[in-house]
């Protein structure tokens, strides 16, 4: 091995070591960045076929690598926006020119357009599910993601059009004679319904015993008084020890009416029985009266519901997660994002709960997982390797010198 191979050896071995500090110290300052994902730098040995000496100086070339697959703790804060991936999925970000990202920095927030953007301004993406809008997931790409916008929730009025009933009807009831209305009937109640604009609509129902285990339901307009075309029927009751109660295989089981200035609405009664309790009447209605947002929900499938301040919850994204063969070969990019590459795979994309993706927590951020005693061990021990390469390099500096002085 020549002199100047020593020289180069020790060149490569500082150049070597300076990389593992550059990432040692970016490992350090990063310790409290969310999401952030802890660097290294692999040694491997470089052998230059070269000179003709017993011995061919070498080098050592670096790799750095990152533990991307290596999950953070996590610590949970008081916004329900701070979402955290618990599984090996990633969030799906875009910037301002229409580039989507991978990414575990979970802190998002509002901007002033109602975007959830992160820290570093990233927006997050997700599947629109307003009016029962069922995702449409493309799992080899980022078809159908929009930026979840928590005010596109606010102010939307949505028209009732099924109302799920659970209710009993006495049957020690007196039989009176039909159809049920304000003048005749035996038991009575009420529910409220959304017009198209979102007016309240209050929708009288009455019942009537008829005959024995005969009942006629009328549904009325509460505002007029009057009835609503379609909304009579008659139910029948099966009391043997095998229907217990329950409707008759040939009862109707539903009432359909158009609201007034809404859209067409059906009452679903196929649970109502006839048992020895009293009269009981439970519906659950959609629909809602436009309202601003109060707060965010987001659960661990990650549906985005809006809490409006009338008390209604509106379910209107779901958030998407994405991940890709090799995560730890991602290419990571400014923003503490990745971009998939060819040696990382391409994006499969999914919802939470799906495919190993993980469930998301909402309240929780994902620390960095940098290990500060470890790093600051490395950086010790890459201070010592560099100094021994130096070291080395002054030795074949020195001895060079001497051959240089061997002619004087």
């Amino acid at each position: 091995m020549s002199l100047y191979g020593v020289m180069r050896t020790g060149v490569s071995g500082m150049n070597a070591q300076s990389n593992k500090l550059s990432t040692v110290s970016d490992n350090i300052a990063n310790v409290n960045t969310t999401g952030y994902k802890r660097a290294s730098t692999e040694f491997s040995s470089l052998i230059l076929k070269s000179g003709s000496g017993n011995y061919d100086s070498g080098a050592v070339e670096t790799t750095v690598r990152y533990a991307i697959t290596d999950p953070g703790n996590l610590h949970f804060t008081t916004s329900a926006t701070d979402l955290a991936v618990q599984g090996n999925g990633f969030f799906v970000v875009q910037n301002a020119n229409g580039t989507n990202f991978l990414t575990r920095a979970g802190a998002f927030v509002p901007d002033s357009q109602g975007n959830l953007v992160n820290t570093a301004g990233f927006m997050l993406m997700g599947y629109n599910i307003q009016n029962g809008a069922t995702p449409t997931v493309a799992a080899n790409g980022f078809g159908g993601l929009q930026v979840i916008n928590v005010n596109q929730m606010a102010l939307q009025a949505s028209p009732s059009t099924k109302a799920t009933v659970a209710a009993n009807l006495d049957p020690s009831a007196a039989i009176i004679a039909g159809p049920p209305g304000p003048g005749a009937y035996t038991s009575k109640t009420s529910v409220v319904t959304y017009d198209n604009i979102g007016n309240a609509v209050t929708i009288d129902v009455y019942a009537a015993k008829t005959a024995a285990n005969t009942w006629e339901i009328q549904l009325y307009d509460s505002s007029t008084g009057t009835a609503l075309p379609g909304g009579l029927n008659t139910f029948t009751f099966d009391v043997s020890a095998t229907g217990k109660g329950k409707l008759d295989a040939a009862s109707p089981t539903s009432l359909t009416v158009n609201i007034p200035g809404g859209s067409a609405f059906t009452m679903d009664l196929s649970a109502m029985t006839q048992v020895a309790s009293g009269f009981d009447f439970k519906a659950t209605v959609d629909g809602n009266a436009p309202s601003a947002v109060e707060k965010v929900n987001i659960d661990s499938k990650g549906v985005v519901t809006a809490v409006l301040k009338n008390g209604t919850q509106l379910p209107s994204f779901q958030i998407a997660l994405a991940t890709v063969p090799s995560p730890d070969h991602l290419t990571p990019e400014v923003g503490n994002v990745y971009s998939p590459n060819l040696d990382s795979g391409n994006v499969q994309v999914g919802l939470a709960g799906q495919g190993g993706l993980g469930t998301i927590q909402s309240g929780a951020l994902e620390d960095s997982n940098v290990d500060l005693a470890d790093e600051l061990t490395s950086m010790i021990e890459a201070q010592r390797g560099f100094t021994a390469n130096s070291k080395s390099f002054q030795t074949g500096a020195d001895l060079l010198d001497v051959v240089v002085n061997l002619k004087r």
